[in-house]
């Protein structure tokens, strides 16, 4: 069943119901555009076996980023390096799908950028937070700016010759930040009863649907829950996909969390005890039995049983993010037979917002090797690479902010 083709509800189709699940770069090359990094990452995944590949996320608006070292795809964007990119990712087959997102108030201070969010709500990070920038609440105008861009930066995903897009609705970012009781807490249409907070996931969709062919793909990656106490929950989440069945969404992922409750790293805020393995499996079989589109969950795969496990239960993908990083070409080698280890060892440091950006620094160096061509795999220290990543930072947060006085002049 794993290397079965699915086909899509648009009428599209996957060659396999492998998936390179996103994973956040930050690769980007000067005008925060993609280069040869990225191309050549990408080729390795494409190359590796998945029928999907969906790519770390990409600003819908240069002045708000995840990191400074991310992708901007707005209205005006030269398309010339995401044919590349795209090329490289579909060169063997598999769809290509880009993950576009705007991140709301999980922005970092030192960026400058815009914090917009539902409500002015900061982020809860201990110690850690004055590192974020306060939230600003949105105007109604502002939102439906934010709508607008996500449109068109899924028409330019397109003309550049992606094969669909994943608005990404989860993982504490604007999205769903409105979906979330805990960081919206507005009382006009955008705020208040479940119906209002996914007002603006299912205005973008729609949105984005209006701009794009009816064979492009648009999907949606949504939180099964936030695991945060009075956050977006499961029956939330159930609710959420019940609507989004009434519009042509072509596959869902799952998954959950944000920056203040990592659950995407097996981590949560509320107490509660995911899986060791496949932590979403038992929130997507749910979710899978309710969708019309195909589900797809993501955290935590890295085992061959684990995959078919996963869809044995009925959802349809299997979403692969840090394994991939380790083994790209973990697909073939499951096909061959064969079962590498593809997980980096855990940090288990006490202060565990740190031990969260250590984990994720491992990945993104590893990205970074793959980038520059080198696939050995290596062991890199945890305190030594978030180090490095401190200062790589530093320089990639100067450039970002000399781009953006450029762009603005």
């Amino acid at each position: 069943m794993m290397f079965t083709p699915l086909t899509l509800p648009n009428g599209s189709t996957l060659p396999n119901r492998l998936a390179k699940a996103a994973m956040e770069e930050n690769m980007a090359d000067a005008g925060q555009l993609p280069g040869p990094a990225l191309n050549r990452l990408y080729e390795s995944w494409a190359q590796g076996g998945v029928g999907l590949i969906i790519t770390g996320n990409v600003m819908i608006d240069g002045r708000a980023m995840t990191g400074p070292g991310g992708v901007v795809l707005e209205a005006g964007t030269p398309l010339a390096p995401f044919r590349q990119w795209a090329q490289a990712a579909r060169r063997q087959g598999a769809q290509a799908w880009m993950q576009i997102n705007h991140p709301g108030r999980q922005v970092m201070a030192d960026m400058g950028g815009n914090a917009w969010a539902p409500s002015a709500v900061a982020l809860d990070m201990g110690k850690h937070s004055k590192l974020f920038a306060q939230p600003v609440e949105m105007s109604t105008a502002q939102i439906e700016e934010v709508i607008a861009r996500f449109a068109a930066t899924a028409h330019a995903a397109e003309q550049a010759g992606f094969n669909g897009v994943q608005i990404h609705a989860a993982h504490g970012y604007l999205i769903s930040q409105f979906l979330s009781p805990l960081t919206n807490r507005r009382t006009d249409d955008w705020g208040g009863s479940l119906a209002n907070r996914a007002r603006l996931l299912l205005a973008v969709v729609s949105a984005v649907r209006s701009r794009v062919s009816a064979g492009f793909s648009v999907s949606v990656k949504l939180n099964s829950a936030d695991f945060q106490r009075g956050g977006f929950s499961e029956d939330d989440a159930k609710q959420v996909v019940l609507l989004l069945n009434e519009l042509p969404v072509d596959l869902i992922e799952l998954s959950g969390g944000s920056y203040e409750s990592p659950a995407m790293q097996g981590r949560t805020a509320d107490g509660r005890t995911l899986a060791r393995e496949a932590y979403f499996l038992e929130f997507a079989k749910d979710l899978a039995a309710i969708a019309r589109m195909p589900v797809m969950t993501t955290g935590g795969i890295a085992r061959k049983a684990v995959a078919e496990q996963i869809l044995a239960s009925g959802v349809a993908v299997a979403g692969i993010a840090t394994a991939l990083a380790e083994v790209p070409d973990l697909p073939l080698q499951w096909r061959d037979g064969r079962e590498p280890a593809a997980l980096p060892p855990a940090v288990e440091w006490k202060d565990k917002t740190m031990a969260s950006v250590a984990a994720m620094g491992l990945v993104k160096r590893r990205l970074r090797a793959l980038g520059d061509g080198a696939s050995k795999r290596r062991r890199y220290s945890p305190l030594w690479t978030v180090i490095l990543g401190q200062l790589r930072t530093a320089s990639l947060t100067r450039r970002y902010r000399a781009w953006r006085v450029t762009a603005a002049g």
